[in-house]
Order: C-alpha cells, then sequence, then structure tokens
C-alpha cells in the first residue's frame, strides 16, 4: 500500500539545497517555505468502485486527486555477494481542488508540489542511509508524465526506455502489456544509485481490479497496482566503492484522495518476492486501539501472473521481535511470521538490518528483509521490503 502519505508542503525555490541542510537548519527553513496544506478533501476527485487503470496512460499523474505516489524498492547482490536494499519513492500532492485552481502568468505558479525518498541499506557495511528532496512541480524542477514515461525531482529519475510491449493470446484474445525497460538514477552525499529494471509479468491491479479500499466509506481507497518482479542490474556506490550489482525490483502505484478511515493510524505494509517465481504483496492496517483493521488485504501473484486477493482473514501476521530507535524512541515490530493457510504458505521475515528507519520529514521505518519458510512441501526463501508506519505518530490526517 504505500505507500505513503506525503508532507503537504508548499515550497520555496530553496527547495534543492535541502537535503545538504543540518536538520535543525532544515526545520528552521521549513518554518519559512513550508506550510500545511488544508486537510480538507473537498473539491478533489474521489476514488470510487469499478474505477480499472488503463496503462500507458495511468502510468502518469492525475493531478485531480490529492495525493499519489510512485514507489521502487527492491534487493541487489553484488558479485562478491554483498546485499544491498534501496528505495526510490515520489510523492505528489495537490494543494488547490481542480475548480478552484486560477491561472497564473509565472512559471512556477503550481498546485502541485512534490517529495522523494531516496534510501539504501547497505547490510556488509551494516548502515541505512536516507535522504529526501522537495520541489514546486513546476519549471522543469520535479513532475510525472505518462508517455514517454518519466517521474523526477531534480536529478533523482526514474525514465521509461522504449516503448511498451502488448501481446494477444490467439486463443483466448487476452491482451498483456508490459512496461518499458526504465533506468532509475539517484544519488546524494556518497551514495549513488544506477539501475535498469525490466519488467517480467506486467501490471498487478490490487484490490477489486485496481480499486483497494481501506474504510467504510467506498471513497476510503486507492487506485493501486504494482509491478511485482523487475529484473535489475546496474551500479550501488557506499563506503567509497562501486558494486556491479543484479536483483530484483518492485515497483507501486497509487493515487487517492480519502484513504485511511477515521480510526485508522497507521500500517505495516510488506512485498515480498519468492525464490519460486512468486510474488506476495499484504498489508495491515492499525487501529488506534492497537487491533487490526479488517480491511487490511493483500495479493498472492502466481509464477504466470495471475493475481489471487487476500482478504484480512486469509492471512495471519505475527511479529516476533521489537526494536527501539535510539534516535526517535519509536518502538517497531522486527521480525515477523507469515501464514496463508489457503495458499499453504508460511513464512518467517527478517529484516536486514535492525535499523532502517526513515528520519526524514515525517518518521517510519522502510527496508529490506529476508524471507524463508514453506509453501506445501516446498521450501521457498526470497527477499522483500517491509514499510511501517504510525508508530512514529499517527498518520490519521496525513494520508
Amino acid at each position: 500500500m504505500k505507500r505513503a502519505w506525503i508532507v503537504v508542503v508548499v515550497i520555496g525555490l530553496v527547495a534543492a539545497a535541502w537535503a545538504m541542510w543540518p536538520r535543525s537548519n532544515r526545520e528552521l527553513r521549513a518554518s519559512l517555505v513550508v506550510e500545511a496544506a488544508p486537510a480538507d478533501t473537498a473539491g478533489f476527485a474521489l476514488v470510487q468502485p469499478g474505477t480499472v487503470p488503463q496503462f500507458p496512460l495511468d502510468h502518469g499523474p492525475h493531478d485531480d486527486y490529492q495525493t499519489e505516489w510512485w514507489y521502487y524498492t527492491g534487493n541487489l547482490q553484488s558479485e562478491s555477494g554483498e546485499h544491498f536494499g534501496y528505495q526510490l519513492t515520489f510523492f505528489r500532492r495537490a494543494l488547490t481542488p481542480p475548480g478552484q485552481r486560477a491561472e497564473r502568468a509565472s512559471a512556477w505558479a503550481t498546485d502541485q508540489v512534490y517529495m522523494a525518498h531516496f534510501a539504501v541499506t547497505d547490510v556488509a557495511g551494516a548502515k541505512h542511509t536516507a535522504f529526501e528532496k522537495l520541489a514546486r512541480g513546476a519549471g522543469g524542477v520535479a513532475g510525472a508524465q505518462a508517455e514517454p514515461y518519466r517521474v523526477w525531482l531534480e536529478d533523482w529519475s526514474v525514465t521509461g526506455e522504449g516503448i511498451p510491449q502488448t501481446a494477444v493470446d490467439l486463443a483466448t484474445g487476452a491482451t498483456s502489456y508490459r512496461k518499458p525497460p526504465e533506468r532509475l538514477v539517484a544519488a546524494a552525499g556518497d551514495v549513488r544509485l544506477d539501475l535498469r529494471l525490466t519488467d517480467v509479468k506486467g501490471p498487478v491491479l490490487q484490490g477489486d481490479r485496481g480499486y483497494s479500499q481501506k474504510g467504510e466509506e467506498t471513497t476510503n481507497a486507492s487506485i493501486y497496482y504494482s509491478l511485482t518482479r523487475m529484473a535489475a542490474t546496474g551500479r550501488v556506490t557506499v563506503r567509497g566503492k562501486t558494486f556491479a550489482v543484479s536483483g530484483l525490483g518492485w515497483m507501486d502505484h497509487e493515487y487517492s484522495t480519502s484513504a485511511l478511515g477515521r480510526d485508522q493510524v497507521g500500517w505495516d505494509w510488506f512485498s515480498i518476492q519468492l525464490d519460486n517465481d512468486r510474488e506476495l504483496m499484504v498489508f495491515q492496517l492499525r487501529r488506534a486501539d492497537g487491533s487490526v483493521d479488517g480491511f487490511s488485504s493483500g495479493t498472492l501473484v502466481a509464477a504466470d501472473g495471475t493475481a489471487r486477493s487476500l482478504g484480512a482473514g486469509d492471512f495471519s501476521l505475527q511479529p516476533t521481535g521489537r526494536w527501539r530507535s535510539p534516535r526517535t524512541g519509536a518502538e517497531y515490530p522486527s521480525g515477523w511470521r507469515l501464514d496463508i493457510p489457503s495458499a499453504e504458505l508460511k513464512l518467517t521475515i527478517t529484516p536486514r538490518l535492525a535499523d532502517q528507519e526513515m528520519n526524514v520529514s515525517y518518521t517510519y521505518w522502510e527496508g529490506a528483509v529476508s524471507v524463508g519458510g514453506t509453501m506445501g512441501a516446498q521450501t521457498v526463501s526470497g527477499n522483500g521490503y517491509v514499510e511501517l508506519t504510525g508508530y512514529a505518530g499517527s498518520m490519521q490526517g496525513q494520508f
């Protein structure tokens, strides 16, 4: 689910230098150039049941919805065995409903604001490093487009290379779609990531054909699809060294105006890629009293790309440990047992590093995990990514 909420900001022209300031200076500067957008969702487009994503059009932005993100994560290995996790997420926030937007002459005038988070987990170096950038969606500094595909904020970007691939099954008439290969580039400090990502299975529509309901009201929902298996090759630079790497990536694209319900404070989200060519996404929505919300859900993707939706009652997720941040004092679950009886799937999920907390404008935990267990009589293993929100403060009103 992402993923994520977004920091709601109106940004001045100084955003390019934001990530290089010390935290205290950034917060002071934020008071001068950032203001919270109203929590009121009136006037923005609302997700409706029956809305089905169309490609390639819906790879692009949906400016009439209040919140949107393009989310890339994955696990990589070097030729000598080093393991790395990565995250690059672009968030968009609309500040003004479409019916209230005024025509303005300035090229810098905009109703759209972008934020991006970039992080690399260096397992051998026992270090998780995270960065953040913010910018107006104007003047070419930040934005998104469907064709040719591109999403960017300054020099952090994901760009499509080539044209989409489609094929028709002559027996059934069904059409399959593959997004073109993409180049992902981000660098900050002494950390750099340069990857080529190739879609293997095509888009997986989460929920009901892309409509992912999160609460009792039908508009407490998002449009949500994933690329659950992307072959990744490229380079990672950390510790003053550049490593040739390969592995698997995952991409989510989600947009909405009002997703969380009144009593929901956060979520635990999991993406898992197994060595038997299956993938799994599950998320648990948490209520203020600590209970799991009934609108939690997931998707199990078969080796041939077919997807089966999972309701809250179809899986169980139990923490096996806890980790407390020495910086924020927030306590997160750390390690899980995941059981899907109908698939005979039992997994143990272990963080690659306990400390993968994202200390950016909002504090959350997002990081690489290893996976092992059984599927029927078969032993399975794999990798994944986990996102934990609402442990350092409620997400209510942020998403």
